[in-house]
């Protein structure tokens, strides 16, 4: 058995033998300030993922704590994100479970991401990352932030609608503008104006009076917190909980802490998602980190990440919380605070906890249609539209893969727009690497380079044919880089010695090597030498394993330029 004090030190996080004393000052500064942030977010959020409101701070106190014993990044804030609370109320839409029994789901549901997270993390699967690509995860983003502004609506305009896809949704919503609550969307439309507005000039209009900019900063954070203050104030005198729809009264104090219920019949119905949700919450998570690990120049484990993240959403599901990840605002808003290490996030989730004990009565006069402005606020910054332009004028497959993505999760649902996006990214791989580039190449005068007769001015040889070939050779393109040589050489009938050029090809597999025989035996009938030329050595490997070397009509070159000057009779 492992004595305690080496459980003990397995638990003491690596960044703790780093810390000052002197950090403790504004990490507790940066605590209250996230806490600030974190309260009006998890209480929107939680809207956002059909729970009541407190589960946003109940999903608040144990994540941020365990990441701060396993994470790696000294500045990341966990908690619930829009797109995580997105993906959690699809998930368990489809289940039409009662209220007590979504919220048993919810914590479930972050269970099982947390576990899929913290096993990937221990098996040291960092490499998840890379999974999605770029263009796939904008155009998720986008498309998922415009489904969330979308269901923003409904309470913003306090109409209670139904859709079965997004263009049905709008359509509801349109019928439903004659019964909407015009001082719900009264208070709902200025709220996002005012967060909007508050966004873009609040921070000059602050420095211009002669306040310090990194206290208009903070200020401008605080916004959303101050809102909904004013909102509450505001139903309170003019006791406007008759007229619109409020948070309503909250349990005290701390949540319950239990593992959730292990119900078969949804571990069914939510295995993907929760895998779904831990890649793209980690992807998210790890960009976050990565980006301000490269500014204050600290190590980060991407493993260590996993685990982490997958302990906060198993500490979430133990307080009936719901998946959380990290989050971009926070984490910068944490960063710019003066956090120096993960016990920032410590002291936020006492901030939020001290907010749960004495604070729940204020919260019970919040307007819905205030957090569904926040949310809406929140989202708008989501969405990327020069991504999509910039990503169609460089690279339309990579455009459209962008499109695929957020059009398929706007009409057919998150999981199908996934896999659309990711389709549709592995269809344009496959694609080009069946259809490689094969340049017909020359001597660039005066050096020893080659380059693409197309474009440039190059020295060629009538008897030398010399190719480029621009990928590896496998099944998928073996044929086709066949066809290819074939076709070039038909265009240069006089040529008697091919070169090709492997300065690219870092595989081939034994269906392209057949293909290489068959090539060779069919310039062999026609009195035509095939020869190889600046081969990697992996590849040349392989070869000597082979009887293609033996066999080859030509000879295998080490550089281009001995290849071209032998032939040539230059040499």
């Amino acid at each position: 058995m492992m004595p305690t004090t080496k459980i003990l030190s397995a638990l003491i996080p690596p960044w703790w033998s780093r810390y000052q004393q002197r950090f403790i000052g504004n990490d507790i500064v940066a605590g209250l300030i996230v806490a600030l942030m974190l309260i009006p977010q998890g209480l929107a959020y939680a809207t956002l993922a059909g729970l009541p409101p407190q589960y946003g701070l109940y999903a608040s106190l144990l994540p941020v704590v365990l990441y701060a014993v396993f994470g790696s990044s000294s500045v990341m804030s966990v908690g619930p994100v829009a797109i995580t609370s997105l993906l959690t109320a699809s998930a368990l839409a489809p289940l039409a479970l009662t209220a007590n029994d979504y919220v048993l789901a919810a914590a479930l549901l972050a269970f099982m991401s947390g576990v899929f997270l913290f096993l990937a993390g221990v098996l040291r699967l960092g490499a998840l990352a890379q999974l999605l690509s770029h263009p796939v995860i904008t155009g998720f983003i986008t498309g998922a932030a415009i489904l969330i502004i979308i269901s923003q609506l409904k309470p913003v305009f306090g109409v209670s609608v139904h859709g079965e896809n997004t263009v049905a949704l709008v359509l509801a919503l349109i019928a439903a503008l004659p019964t909407a609550n015009w001082l719900a969307a009264a208070l709902g439309i200025i709220g996002v104006g005012a967060l909007l507005l508050s966004r873009k000039y609040t921070v000059s209009l602050l420095i211009k009076i002669g306040v310090a900019s990194n206290i208009a900063r903070t200020i401008q954070r605080l916004v959303p917190m101050l809102l909904l203050l004013l909102g509450a104030a505001l139903v309170f005198v003019f006791d406007w909980q008759t007229k619109l729809a409020v948070v309503g009264a909250l349990p005290d104090g701390m949540p319950t802490f239990a593992m959730p219920t292990f119900n078969s019949s949804w571990f069914e119905h939510l295995w993907v998602p929760a895998i779904v949700i831990g890649l793209l919450g980690f992807v998210e998570s790890i960009s976050i980190a990565q980006s301000f690990a490269q500014k204050k120049r600290e190590p980060l484990d991407a493993n260590a990440e996993l685990r982490a993240l997958g302990a906060a959403n198993i500490g979430s599901a133990w307080a009936g919380g719901f998946p959380v990840t990290g989050g971009f605002s926070r984490t910068l808003v944490n960063a710019e605070a003066g956090a120096h290490s993960p016990l920032a996030g410590v002291f936020s989730a006492g901030f939020v906890l001290l907010a749960l004990w004495f604070a729940t009565a204020l919260f019970s006069f919040l307007p819905i249609t205030l957090l569904a402005a926040t949310i809406i606020s929140a989202a708008v910054q989501l969405v990327n539209i020069s991504a999509f332009r910039h990503a169609w004028r460089y690279d339309r497959s990579e455009g459209g893969a962008m499109l695929g993505t957020a059009g398929g999760v706007l009409l057919m649902g998150v999981e199908v727009g996934i896999g659309i996006g990711v389709a549709l990214t592995l269809i344009t791989l496959v694609w080009r690497a069946s259809r490689p580039h094969i340049a017909v190449v020359g001597l660039i005068p005066g050096t020893e380079h080659f380059r693409n007769v197309t474009r440039h001015r190059v020295e060629t040889n009538d008897k030398v044919l010399m190719l480029r070939v621009d990928e590896n050779l496998f099944f998928g393109n073996a044929e086709s880089v066949a066809s290819e040589i074939i076709t070039a050489h038909t265009q240069h009938t006089h040529c008697h010695d091919v070169v090709i050029l492997m300065s690219s090809v870092s595989r081939i597999d034994v269906t392209a090597l057949e293909m290489l025989h068959r090539l060779n035996d069919d310039f062999r009938l026609r009195d035509i030498r095939l020869h190889l030329a600046e081969v990697k050595g992996p590849v040349e490997d392989q070869l000597k394993e082979s009887d293609f070397g033996t066999e080859l009509t030509g000879e295998i070159f080490l550089t281009a330029y001995q290849a071209f000057q032998k032939l040539s009779g230059n040499s």
